[in-house]
């Protein structure tokens, strides 16, 4: 009888207590993601995804709130588009800033990082002074930029002082105003570039340094050797968030050159967007430049990280 009770099955029951256990503990999951995750998804489908696609909509209409009614016209914007020489040279110009932004800043914030990678409050003090530009406005940042820039202004003033007779047009020449424009962006994010690597340089073993000194190289073979390779993902870090921002700079735009000097030397794709659909009111062939650039930016971006992350693999 005791051996009958003893050897009763009792899988059921515990198949039963199991699936309790784990029904039990899906709750709290689920209540974990509906209370902290799903806010954040929330705010990023409206105020990210959503526009997104009334954006990629109105592309494929010829929206004019002046100018009604609104017509689906399909793919013609994007093949005006790509017939449009206001775009063409608004892409080139863009480009060209991009590749200045992303190389500068990045040589110079690593060769500044490298000598600011001490103690005391000296080195402190002056990581401060390079970052300060990153936490000004850019609209401020660039107001300032053009008072200096002038052709009267302090700037040319000092090189009329130093004999310079006639000193350049940093606004007002096409041929440099371009330059202009991409040197103050560089300023501005160079001192985010130094920020990146300084927090890079102090990951990187002391031990694999004083291996490699004890090797008998010397300081130029061991930063190309155990530093450089180490920063593979400050790097990463930094080349695609100044791709990104010099990708889709306005505002340095609008206040400094509003496009110009002349027919468009500086305007960027998102400074021809922005007058596209508020100055001319194409809001739908504007909706089509927005999108291009979004497509030019996930691209550059998505071949950046797979370069740059395959190089950290490698390292």
């Amino acid at each position: 009888m005791v051996s009958d009770v003893a050897t009763r099955p009792r899988a059921p029951r515990a198949a039963g207590r199991t699936r309790h256990r784990r029904s039990r503990g899906v709750w709290p999951r689920v209540w974990h993601f509906l209370s902290f995750g799903a806010p954040g998804v929330l705010i990023y489908v409206c105020f990210v995804l959503v526009p997104i696609a009334v954006s990629f909509g109105y592309s494929l209409t010829n929206y004019n709130p002046f100018n009604p009614p609104t017509r689906f016209v399909g793919l013609r914007n994007y093949q005006l588009m790509l017939q449009d020489d206001a775009f063409l040279t608004s892409l080139r110009i863009t480009t060209i800033l991009t590749a200045i932004v992303v190389i500068v800043p990045n040589v110079l914030g690593l060769g500044i990082a490298v000598l600011l990678d001490r103690r005391g409050w000296l080195y402190n003090a002056l990581r401060g002074v390079f970052f300060t530009p990153m936490v000004l406005s850019s609209v401020v940042i660039s107001v300032i930029w053009t008072r200096m820039l002038q052709d009267d202004g302090p700037v040319n003033q000092v090189l009329r002082a130093l004999g310079v007779q006639d000193p350049p047009g940093w606004l007002s020449d096409p041929d440099i105003a371009l330059y202009s424009l991409a040197t103050v962006l560089c300023w501005q994010m160079l001192g985010f570039c130094v920020v990146i690597y300084l927090a890079g340089l102090s990951g990187v073993p002391k031990e694999l340094m004083e291996a490699a000194a004890i090797d008998g190289a010397g300081p130029v073979r061991r930063f190309w050797r155990v530093t450089w390779p180490m920063l593979a993902p400050a790097l990463t870090v930094n080349t695609v968030v100044l791709l990104i921002s010099a990708f889709k700079i306005f505002d340095h735009v609008q206040v400094m050159t509003q496009g110009g000097p002349g027919t468009g030397s500086t305007a960027t794709i998102a400074f021809l967007a922005i007058q596209t659909a508020f100055v001319d009111n194409h809001q739908g062939y504007a909706s089509a430049e927005a999108v291009a650039m979004l497509v030019v930016i996930a691209a550059l971006t998505a071949v950046s990280l797979a370069v740059l992350r395959r190089r950290e693999i490698d390292q």
